[in-house]
């Protein structure tokens, strides 16, 4: 195990593109009420390691491995693709916005409690934050 291989954190993620949510159907937004499954397809393991963020299963078995240079900025909002009535009242419920150079955003629910509708966003948005200042 390298230095790079340094894991800072890890949990699972249900993700999905602004594409892809910007795609969605009324049906798809009536189904995500009672699941984020209906609009996040994909799904996995999720590692922040000292050199990279790998997002696991992002294409189907491949890995999504993102670096510093590639992501310009993280945020915990609400959208007009991702908003309060889809993610619950509570502000816990917010998506991790990452903004990644050459795919665009990607919205992120991070060990998502889908009983409670709490997610660990707001703490890796610190976490990534702290990393991306790090470069």
């Amino acid at each position: 195990m390298t230095e790079s291989d340094t894991l800072i954190a890890s949990g699972t993620y249900v993700g999905a593109t602004a594409a892809e949510l910007t795609g969605d159907t009324g049906a798809d937004r009536a189904a995500a009420v009672v699941s984020q499954k209906a609009l996040f397809l994909h799904r996995g393991g999720i590692q922040l390691l000292r050199d990279r963020l790998v997002l696991g299963s992002w294409h189907g078995d491949a890995d999504l491995v993102l670096t510093q240079q590639d992501i310009s900025d993280v945020e915990v909002k609400f959208t007009d693709l991702y908003g309060r009535f889809i993610g619950g009242l509570l502000n816990a419920g917010k998506p991790l916005i990452v903004t990644v150079l050459t795919v665009g955003e990607l919205y992120l629910l991070i060990d998502r409690k889908e009983f409670m509708e709490t997610t660990d966003d707001r703490r890796w948005a610190k976490l990534l934050g702290e990393w991306l200042t790090a470069r």
